[in-house]
């Protein structure tokens, strides 16, 4: 891998993990694509890191107001439903970790899960109620999408937001829990793919490339989580699903 590479599949990485068009299904698609077969998880580690920074930039003030508030009622229930979500991620990831590893080497399978994922976008077209605020049953339900949503090709930000927004809740407020939620799942899993990496593969990685592809994952990441949050706010959401089917078909035969 040369620093080219490294920016291409850092921004690809920074792109796609926060609008809902499946961060993990494109990486597969986009090593498939430059003919590179990357050593251990060292760079999915690094990239996911790097979205990991741009999401807490984002979101810092809201962040920081969960924290300063963290005795008042609403910022429990938030925090509550907050961890609630994230147990279902953490057993699946935990539980199946070597069969979802192995879709990772599928691109048909990733494929078949971008046009899913766009089916079910564009059905979030017709999901209008908005009267529901969240709580620990819908932040558990939103989980437990969120953990399906660990198979490549399947949207995280697609999935979640998606149902938040069938259980009655604001596109607004899908948006901001379904991303507060990606903190915690992007640092797990992290944390769970760093256990397995080798250091003998880090070394085969030089130190530009490691900063090209930190940086271009954190930056584009900043840039397209923003964007994200003003489509949705203007109720283009939807249009994404046009986006994964099409993927999904012409990939279909690689």
């Amino acid at each position: 891998m040369d620093i080219i590479d490294a920016l291409i599949l850092g921004s690809l990485q920074g792109m796609t993990e926060f609008l809902p068009i499946s961060s993990s299904g494109h990486l597969v698609l986009g090593q498939h694509f430059l003919g590179l077969s990357l050593p251990g998880n060292f760079f999915e580690v690094l990239v996911h890191l790097g979205t990991l920074c741009s999401v807490l930039v984002v979101f810092r003030k809201e962040i920081l107001k969960l924290i300063q508030s963290i005795k008042s009622a609403e910022s429990k229930i938030m925090l509550s439903a907050l961890v609630i979500g994230t147990i279902p991620a953490v057993l699946i990831g935990l539980s199946m970790k070597d069969k979802i590893s192995q879709l990772f080497e599928n691109p048909l399978a990733v494929s078949f899960s971008l046009i899913l994922t766009g089916i079910w976008l564009v059905m979030t077209k017709w999901f209008v109620n908005q009267q529901s605020n969240i709580n620990l049953k819908n932040g558990f339900l939103i989980g437990c999408v969120q953990a399906i949503a660990i198979i490549p090709g399947i949207s995280r930000s697609g999935a979640t937001i998606g149902v938040a927004m069938l259980l009655g809740i604001s596109p607004e407020k899908a948006a901001k829990f379904s991303f507060l939620l990606a903190i915690p799942a992007i640092a797990g899993a992290g944390l769970l793919t760093a256990i397995d990496i080798d250091p003998a593969f880090v070394s085969s990685f030089s130190s530009g490339t490691i900063i090209a592809a930190f940086f271009s994952s954190f930056l584009v990441g900043w840039a397209a989580l923003t964007w994200l949050l003003k489509l949705i706010s203007k109720g283009q959401f939807h249009w994404f699903g046009l986006y994964c089917m099409t993927i999904g078909i012409l990939t279909l035969s690689i």
